[in-house]
């Protein structure tokens, strides 16, 4: 039994998605025996792209239902069913995060045709869905536009199981998506973790932590490592049954967590930002062992990226202006800033040009009372050079909103 399924979604960023509409057939490999589909309000914007690439437009799903609305229905039409789709790994990416939003942990073995296509029809052109179906004479009414992409994909799906007369391939193929081998192992460990700063956990069976580390980013990183040769990460690899993380918005919270977490991580700082002869300069900071640089970063990147920044803003031209920008001397502060996730801010507590404490509070709280900032701070014992260079990167971009420090 199969559940065909194609998936429309808004254009957000990779992860950030939300379905805008969904289409599946139940299939029993000879006839279609349920099907559903509908539009779906994904109570956000839906790109331009989108919309000139799907016509579904803000106004046609404005009084569609909501996932959550539809979620049952999905349930029972892919229960007990393989999921095959064209890309199969985007719908159930779609699937899996629509359902972990609402607190459900959806799992389905998948087959993919595109993979299918490339054993049974290898000579074919384009393994584009439109292009394929085109090339054997199966009609596709409505492209981009889920119901009409997943009869597609269903006439598709017949098509490539008659020409596997043997079931061969498509027992092979299912075996080898499903089967529990350590690339699929990778892959369902890491098929729901953000591309988002943060910290990481990698626990055995029994939730101990094998290793954790705070990265730029928690999927790649993942992939990453369950991907070294390095003999360091042997073990990990082995032993990892689940992988945990702590969002962190951005390198200052993320630092800060790693010091209160006490997660040692050795931050280089081999660049620096210096100005002469009216420019401003990125160079290694070794080249100049008596000249203390106005900034400091990790890469050389991170340097470029803040030189062109500076560049662009006629107000830093005046290098002593950048410099009382950036100081932290004296200050005795209150900071807000961006949080870990949407709807939430985080605060700074500075005194006497030093980084004391930090926290976190919901968007639309009142943070500027003693009593609330005592409840919610949390304590840094002591602040690395590294994290009192990301203050001050903050106070060069105005990512921070300054506020006086309530009397304690």
């Amino acid at each position: 039994m199969y559940s065909i399924i194609d998936i429309e979604s808004n254009g957000g960023g990779f992860r950030e998605e939300i379905i805008i509409e969904i289409a599946i057939y139940r299939f029993d490999g000879h006839k279609i025996v349920d099907q559903f589909s509908s539009l779906i309000n994904p109570e956000a914007d839906i790109t331009n792209f989108v919309q000139r690439l799907t016509r579904i437009s803000p106004k046609m799903v404005k009084t569609a239902p909501k996932f959550h609305e539809v979620a049952k229905r999905v349930i029972e039409i892919t229960e007990g069913t393989t999921l095959v789709g064209h890309n199969v790994e985007f719908d159930y990416r779609m699937l899996r995060q629509s359902f972990k939003r609402l607190g459900y942990d959806f799992k389905i073995d998948t087959l993919d045709t595109i993979d299918l296509a490339k054993k049974l029809i290898p000579e074919a052109e384009s393994f584009s869905l439109g292009k394929l179906v085109k090339s054997l004479g199966i009609p596709l009414v409505e492209h981009h536009r889920a119901r009409g992409d997943a009869r597609a994909t269903l006439d598709l799906f017949k098509v490539l199981i008659s020409k596997d007369t043997e079931n061969e391939i498509i027992q092979k193929q299912h075996e080898e998506t499903n089967a529990k081998t350590y690339v699929n192992k990778i892959k369902e460990l890491t098929q729901d973790l953000p591309n988002a700063i943060g910290i990481v956990y990698f626990q055995d069976e029994k939730g101990e932590i094998l290793f954790s580390d705070f990265v730029d980013n928690i999927n790649k990183f993942s992939k990453k490592l369950f991907n070294s040769k390095s003999q360091k990460y042997s073990g990990i690899q082995e032993k990892t049954q689940q992988i945990h993380y702590e969002l962190a918005g951005t390198p200052v919270l993320a630092k800060l967590l790693m010091i209160t977490k006490k997660i040692r991580k050795k931050q280089l700082l081999p660049y620096g930002l210096y100005h002469r002869k009216g420019k401003y300069l990125a160079e290694k900071t070794s080249l100049h062992p008596n000249e203390i640089p106005l900034l400091k970063f990790s890469s050389f990147t991170q340097a470029m990226k803040v030189l062109h920044f500076i560049r662009e803003k006629e107000v830093y031209q005046n290098p002593e202006h950048l410099t009382s920008v950036i100081s932290l001397k004296d200050r005795n502060e209150l900071w807000s800033i961006a949080g870990r996730t949407l709807g939430e801010k985080a605060f700074l507590i500075l005194k006497n040009g030093k980084l004391a404490s930090y926290g976190f509070y919901e968007l639309y709280t009142q943070i500027q009372n003693k009593t609330k900032l005592q409840q919610l701070k949390i304590d840094v014992p002591s602040v690395p050079e590294h994290l009192t260079n990301d203050l001050k990167l903050l106070l060069l971009k105005g990512d921070v909103q300054i506020l006086p420090l309530p009397e304690s």
